[in-house]
């Protein structure tokens, strides 16, 4: 039986003995899970749309509130960047010479142990619901984040790092939810403002972490509290503790259960898939390959970034000041979350996933490469040059960050069904979480290595970096053609049919 107009505007499609093609992942209204008569759709700001309304507006209150648990992980693993350092050699007790390494690995731990839980928050969100696993998270990382900061020892700030990493379930359950509280037409929207609340959380946590941090010697407020003398970075974490808190009471109080909401009457959920059957099934593998390679040009230029900036113009950087260094990360992140919040929606609607994404294929060599040939700029003593065409650039660069939240719809396209999402969200992330935790070490190696031997007058790490941007070109060739969303309409004189 051929598919509706509204059936090929879905993501995934549910297999039934009636029709191989009912659409499986477009948000419909909610069916109770048990034998109770149908009730009435609650209001939009609470509940899922009916499938057949494809012109549904976003929930905007269900949007808000989770966007405002979504800032909650970047302030925890943020916040503690501008004193981490300092905290390990005054509190913990180490040798100078030893707080790199330290600093390094409890930086780091959090990562790794959110690859090593991910998988698991996202089964856990597929069987028994999104919202208690959403509120459980934000608990338990709000209670780790008061304890870290009230460490006494280098073993105690590693082991409630660590505790912080496992309950860090919120991503998974947000990004679920995200999905399932908007229709084919409003997810591209709906995630500009997921990632866009992710970046507030990016800005906010170095600026918490860097403005609490010591207070009793900062603020005469605090200069004769005796508990502040003593736990000098308690407050940055019980600020953060709050934040995380006030989002766990929020979600549990007025966040809406999303995962049984799409059952019809008279449907039963598919058979849970296991982590590699999902992983074999057809353009999975693909989609989180590409993913991850995109992810990981990210990564190691965050990485590289600041030392580029901070580094001498004759041994190949730009040689800025921390401020200035503060300054240009600020106007990059900026830019990124404006292009996130304004210009993402309307391309993806025009372009579709794949469009959006080949657009960023071709913008990012040029990204990487305004660098080197800043450096060329300052080296030749053409410093009015440099900051006439190095800013405009660098913000227009940024738009390459579309291709992060492309790709979480890709994601989605791909997913089997409605109860395999939260997993396959949680594979994902658990890669993520692993390439967080090691290409940045890598990307800065390569940077250092390329400075310190003085290869390609130290630009070894853009010459190689913008080779493998170029790469991504021909990688986004492999991108099943389920997750290329919608590409245009025909009223819009484009010519092209959805591809559902």
């Amino acid at each position: 039986m051929a598919p509706s107009r509204s059936q090929r505007g879905s993501v995934s499609t549910i297999k039934t003995s009636a029709d191989e093609e009912t659409p499986l992942l477009t948000p419909i209204a909610p069916v109770p899970t048990f034998s109770e008569p149908i009730e009435a759709a609650p209001d939009l700001n609470t509940s899922i749309h009916d499938d057949e309304d494809e012109n549904a507006p976003l929930p905007t209150v269900q949007i808000f509130l989770l966007c405002y648990t979504r800032v909650v992980e970047p302030i925890a693993f943020f916040s503690i960047f501008p004193y981490i350092n300092t905290m390990i050699e005054r509190v913990g007790g180490v040798a100078t010479v030893d707080v790199g390494f330290y600093s390094g690995l409890i930086e780091s731990l959090f990562s790794v142990t959110q690859m090593c839980v991910m998988i698991a928050w996202g089964k856990a969100a597929d069987r028994w619901g999104r919202k208690p696993c959403l509120v459980l998270s934000l608990v338990g990382i709000s209670i780790s984040m008061a304890l870290f900061g009230m460490s006494q020892t280098i073993w105690q700030m590693i082991l409630f790092r660590c505790i912080a990493g496992v309950f860090s379930g919120t991503l998974v359950t947000v990004r679920a939810m995200i999905t399932e509280n908007s229709t084919k037409k409003t997810q591209a929207k709906a995630f500009s403002y997921f990632a866009f609340s992710g970046n507030v959380g990016i800005f906010l946590g170095p600026m918490l972490g860097a403005a609490l941090e010591r207070p009793a010697l900062k603020y005469p407020i605090f200069s004769n509290i005796k508990f502040f003398q003593e736990y000098p970075y308690a407050l940055p974490g019980f600020v953060t503790s709050i934040i995380g808190a006030t989002a766990a009471i929020l979600s549990a109080l007025f966040v809406r259960e999303t995962l049984h909401l799409h059952h019809r009457k008279g449907h039963t959920p598919e058979p849970t898939m296991s982590t590699m059957e999902l992983l074999r099934h057809p353009g999975i593998g693909r989609v989180l390959f590409i993913y991850n390679y995109i992810l990981a040009l990210a990564f190691a230029f965050t990485a590289a970034n600041p030392v580029f900036l901070y580094t001498p113009i004759d041994l190949g950087g730009i040689g800025f000041s921390p401020s200035f260094i503060g300054g240009a990360i600020a106007v990059n992140g900026v830019s990124q979350a404006l292009w996130l919040l304004f210009a993402f929606p309307p391309l993806h609607r025009r372009t579709g996933t794949i469009g959006t994404l080949r657009l960023c294929a071709l913008m990012w060599p040029i990204f990487f490469l305004i660098n080197p040939l800043a450096n060329l700029l300052l080296r030749t003593h053409h410093p009015l040059l440099f900051w006439t065409l190095s800013p405009p650039v660098v913000v227009i660069g940024s738009g390459v960050a579309m291709a992060f939240t492309a790709m979480q719809l890709a994601i989605n396209d791909i997913a089997p069904s409605h109860h395999t999402l939260g997993t396959l969200n949680a594979v994902a992330l658990a890669m993520s979480s692993g390439l967080r935790a090691v290409v940045p070490a890598l990307g800065a190696s390569l940077y250092a290595a390329g400075v310190k031997g003085r290869v390609l007058e130290g630009q070894l790490f853009w010459v190689v970096i913008t080779a493998l941007a170029v790469g991504l070109w021909p990688v986004l060739k492999w991108l099943p053609e389920k997750a290329w969303g919608r590409i245009g309409h025909r009223v819009q004189g484009v010519g092209c049919a959805a591809r559902y």
